[in-house]
């Protein structure tokens, strides 16, 4: 059984396209995360992979001395997790309206 037709039958659950748009969110919110921590952890290298995965474009210049704050880091993920909840809600309502 598809869990669409059964979230069509169970009004108790949440609309199946706002489930689209909180997994896409989390998942959002989840991997900046994990970005954030490896780049702490390891900002030459982590410069050199993105250089790499964006075909030689100098991300360089973003190592400058400066601390790591908390409130950018809160904001970012925020900003993120609000645009891919909404892309992700969009994404599930199309999906439905097309009868996927």
């Amino acid at each position: 059984m598809s869990t669409l037709g059964s979230a069509s039958r169970n009004p108790d659950l949440t609309h199946p396209a706002l489930r689209t748009g909180i997994a896409l969110a989390v998942t959002v919110a989840l991997f900046y995360a994990l970005c954030t921590l490896v780049w702490l952890a390891a900002p030459g290298p982590f410069v050199g992979f993105m250089n790499s995965l964006f075909h030689g474009m100098n991300f360089s210049p973003l190592l400058r001395p400066a601390s790591f704050s908390w409130g950018g880091f809160i904001e970012a993920l925020l900003v993120m997790s609000v645009w891919a909840f909404f892309a992700g809600a969009f994404f599930g309502w199309v999906r439905q309206r097309l009868g996927a």
